[in-house]
């Protein structure tokens, strides 16, 4: 697993307020499809979620997210890859939430909890593509052709 986090997702009770704090302090949407509200950052994105679909997403009870309820997300070049890493963390004692599989915004995610107790989604994206250093962005970084 490469040392990078690529999308900090913070479940929230109202989006639109959420992101309207962001958005106070001087943060801009990116492009997102309905039910998201991302916003870029340098190397990373933070992601707005609806706390129920986060909880539907993960498989537990909203109420045992709790206040403040949040993934953290590693992004890779491979649906592969999300396997791979799946298996290495439950082989070093992570519980796995949810087995990786195809979303309904066509990539390819699982989850686990890591033995701390915090939950990591591991995902490709095909429509975020990684920069070669593994960077990620929201809309991705152009494919060297």
């Amino acid at each position: 697993m490469e040392q990078r986090v690529s999308l900090i997702t913070l479940g929230v009770p109202d989006m639109e307020r959420s992101a309207a704090f962001y958005e106070a302090l001087g943060w801009q949407r990116a492009q997102s499809p309905d039910g998201v509200i991302a916003f870029d950052l340098i190397s990373q994105t933070l992601g707005l979620y609806p706390l129920e679909k986060l909880a539907e997403d993960i498989g537990l009870p909203p109420d045992e997210l709790g206040t403040g309820a949040m993934t953290l997300s590693h992004n890779t070049r491979s649906p592969e890859e999300v396997d791979a890493l799946l298996t290495a963390a439950e082989a070093a004692g992570a519980e796995i939430l949810r087995p990786a599989g195809d979303v309904f915004w066509g990539g390819y995610i699982g989850y686990f909890r890591a033995p701390d107790g915090h939950v990591w989604e591991i995902a490709h994206n095909p429509f975020s593509p990684l920069a070669e250093n593994g960077a990620f962005r929201w809309n991705g970084f152009p494919v060297p052709s």
